[in-house]
């Protein structure tokens, strides 16, 4: 494969594994979720998840790595969505 691409890759799965952090740190500090959709993030969950097990049956690293990087963030933010909406109806 050109090196070029392979950075490419790379760059492309940092950028992706990160995007979620500062959503993540901002929900844990503050607990508030409004605004959040929680079928959004199920949704995306579950297509990570499917880019998890897409990466492994082509032995992707990258992809494998990377997405599991994105559902740890993304899932942390569904679980915090479901754990304070119920405690605010309360």
């Amino acid at each position: 494969m050109d090196m070029t691409f392979e950075i490419i890759g790379w760059l492309a799965g940092i950028c992706t594994a990160v995007s979620f952090v500062p959503q993540s740190l901002k929900t844990f500090r503050t607990k508030n979720v409004a605004g959040l959709s929680a079928l959004t993030y199920t949704v995306y969950n579950l297509g990570v998840l499917g880019w998890v097990v897409y990466g492994a049956y082509l032995k992707s690293y990258q992809m494998v790595v990377f997405n599991a990087v994105c559902f740890a963030f993304s899932f942390s933010v569904l679980a915090m969505i479901l754990r304070y909406r119920r405690r605010s109806r309360l």
